[in-house]
């Protein structure tokens, strides 16, 4: 297993190496606290494969994490426990109180992490985006507001998209040389400056 850790809101390479690289952004180290400490995109909506990566790379950064909560809206079946590098980590869940888009751990010695979870079907241009604001640490963003910008600007982007294909369809910029502008008749025109004489 590889594991890519950015100390800056980057989005690491979409595995060119490894197709098990994990894909991690974190705020930057001592940072000032921020609503998230980076974002995580698993490969897949399965806990007890995706977490074991996440956690063994974590425990070395921010002391051996004990315990993990989710919101199961998005997770269709979870653990209890999952395997840890030489300790067990326990899984456990809010509905309400957990926003459905974030992971929160515990480790006994240094407190406690958000982060968002980007959805494992997430184009990349939308991921890195995602990535790099909750990595931001003067972010003020929940998990589920910067969701709803990714998809507000994911729209932007298609509409724009749609709009230049009509655009290129229908001649684009070259339609503007073809088009023959309207005359006006000299002596109706009033002139620049000039008053109308009647």
């Amino acid at each position: 297993m590889t594991a890519t850790v950015s100390p800056s809101p980057t989005l690491e390479a979409e595995d060119r190496s490894s197709s098990s690289a994990l894909r991690l952004s974190l705020a930057p180290t001592g940072s000032a606290p921020a609503l998230l400490d980076g974002a995580w995109w698993p490969r897949s909506r399965d806990l007890a494969a995706e977490l074991p990566s996440l956690t063994d790379v974590l425990d070395p950064l921010w002391g051996r994490i004990t315990r993990v909560t989710v919101n199961p809206t998005h997770w269709p079946v979870f653990p209890r426990k999952v395997p840890g590098a030489g300790h067990v980590v326990k899984v456990g869940w809010f509905l309400a109180e957990q926003d459905p888009h974030e992971l929160l751990l515990l480790s006994y010695r240094s407190g406690r992490w958000n982060l968002l979870v980007v959805p494992p079907r997430t184009d990349p241009v939308s991921a890195a985006w995602l990535m790099a604001a909750a990595s931001d640490p003067h972010g003020t963003s929940t998990a589920s507001r910067l969701m709803e910008e990714a998809a507000r600007l994911r729209t932007v982007s298609e509409t724009d998209r749609a709009v230049e294909a009509v655009w290129a369809s229908e001649g684009g910029h070259e339609a503007g040389d073809r088009v023959a502008r309207p005359r006006v008749p000299a002596g109706t025109a009033a002139m620049p400056h000039q008053p109308m004489v009647r």
